[in-house]
């Protein structure tokens, strides 16, 4: 009879060799992904040249651009064909001095045009040419010569002075001056937007606080046809300068192509949903279809439905709304379904053991559950989608964006850049607090 061998247990490890295994494994994690996040970026640095970017880019650039956003400049601008000197602020024709109003710190008199920039700073435009004093430094002295500007001044010449064959540029922290064989122009940037409220050829151009409400509530008609606080209204509102009344339109037209899109992709895709969740439809090639739907109008980004809209059926609101929804509507879709297939069928029972047919079963046991999460995610996109709406309307030709779009293009209407940015941002707030106050009055109750 031979004796059995007993197996020999293998031992199991022990709890310290546990624990230390697993804090060892999480250190090496916790050390790996840094270490492969720095690669990457590390990558990425190299791969766009971030260097060669920082080297390229002119500080000096952005900082004016910044400024301009908070300040406005005036030009003085002398033809030095014809001698006709013009004040214009910001350059624009809707922007220039009557004849008879200059402001305060610029001279004509006898030929001779004296532009005083501050703090020493003086320029003086004559027969000869044009002079620029700069404190601290002297006087940069500009006269033609065989029809081109020749400059005299203290050598040597600093950096903010730039010479060229047919220009002259100097750019001084109290404003900035060009002479070229065409024109000799004068930049004098001042703090604020001008002419927000009123234009240049307004009678209330000028006028303080005090005086406009005093003009509005007893002071005589300025037009006898109509109240002086009517006549503030219009002179504001068809300001054309700054536009108020095209950019209020604009904006109604950026909330309203939002509000059409999300409202029309909401009523298409709810019932599709049906069709698309699997405890509604049963046939399954139905709800790949349906599906494949969804997937197909929400993989194209809405701005290529905006380009091939508008090349189909031209620029306007409507294409840009038709755009959104037709992004949405696969957006919804999904959302849709996911909350139909997600319900608790025993309230649907409930419903249906009171003998309700299909439509009450829907009405009562599917609609209240499902109901918040729709309206909730309806009102998220509204949100989201008047931001959207700023870039559709950029290339649709309509609302706020379109305005945005123009001034930029300009490259010198930074300050209407930032105007209808602060707008945005506002409208954007606004739509966002009226989402927060439907969503608890409409789901809460509030």
């Amino acid at each position: 009879m031979t004796a059995s061998v007993p197996a020999v247990a293998t031992p199991s490890p022990s709890l310290a060799d546990t624990v230390i295994s697993t804090f060892a494994r999480r250190r090496r994690i916790a050390i790996g992904i840094p270490l492969v996040i720095l690669a990457y970026l590390t990558y990425a640095a190299i791969s766009f040249d971030i260097g060669g970017l920082i080297k390229r880019a002119s500080f000096e650039n952005a900082s004016i651009l910044l400024s301009d956003f908070w300040s406005h400049k005036t030009h003085v601008t002398r033809d030095n064909r014809t001698d006709t000197v013009v004040v214009a602020i910001e350059g624009e024709s809707k922007g220039t001095y009557p004849d008879g109003m200059l402001p305060d710190w610029v001279t004509i008199a006898g030929g001779v045009t004296t532009i005083d920039l501050g703090t020493g700073h003086v320029v003086t435009y004559d027969d000869a040419g044009a002079r620029f004093v700069v404190p601290s430094y002297g006087t940069i002295d500009i006269r033609e010569v065989n029809g081109k500007p020749v400059m005299t001044a203290p050598e040597p010449i600093p950096d903010w002075i730039s010479v060229a064959e047919n220009k002259v540029s100097v750019t001084t922290d109290a404003g900035r001056f060009n002479y070229s064989r065409s024109k000799v122009e004068t930049f004098k940037y001042q703090a604020g937007w001008e002419l927000w409220f009123f234009t240049l050829d307004s009678p209330f151009y000028g006028k303080g606080v005090g005086e406009l409400l005093s003009l509005a509530t007893f002071g005589d008609r300025v037009d006898p046809a109509r109240t002086n606080i009517g006549y503030m209204v219009s002179e504001f509102w068809t300001n054309k300068m700054w536009r108020h009344g095209d950019v209020a339109w604009a904006i109604f037209e950026t909330i309203l192509m939002a509000f059409l899109g999300t409202t029309a992709a909401a009523l298409v895709a709810f019932p599709l949903g049906f069709l698309a969740a699997r405890n509604f439809m049963p046939l399954g090639s139905m709800r790949f279809a349906v599906r494949r739907l969804f997937d197909f109008v929400r993989g194209v980004d809405g701005l290529i439905w905006t380009v091939i809209l508008a090349r189909a059926f031209g620029p306007g609101p409507m294409t840009g709304a038709i755009a959104i929804a037709i992004t949405d509507v696969g957006s919804f879709g999904k959302m849709f379904s996911e909350a139909l297939e997600n319900i608790d069928e025993k309230q649907v029972e409930g419903v249906q053991s009171t003998g309700a047919n299909s439509l009450q079963r829907a009405r009562f046991g599917v609609l209240p559950q499902v109901t918040p999460v729709l309206l909730s995610q309806v009102l998220y996109y509204l949100e989201s989608n008047t931001r959207s709406a700023t870039v559709i309307g950029a290339i649709v030709g309509g609302g706020i964006g379109l305005l945005l779009t123009q001034a930029i293009i300009t490259q010198k209407d930074w300050e209407e850049v930032a105007y209808y940015m602060l707008l945005i941002v506002l409208m954007v707030m606004l739509m966002d607090s009226l989402s927060g106050w439907l969503r608890r009055k409409l789901i809460k109750g509030e």
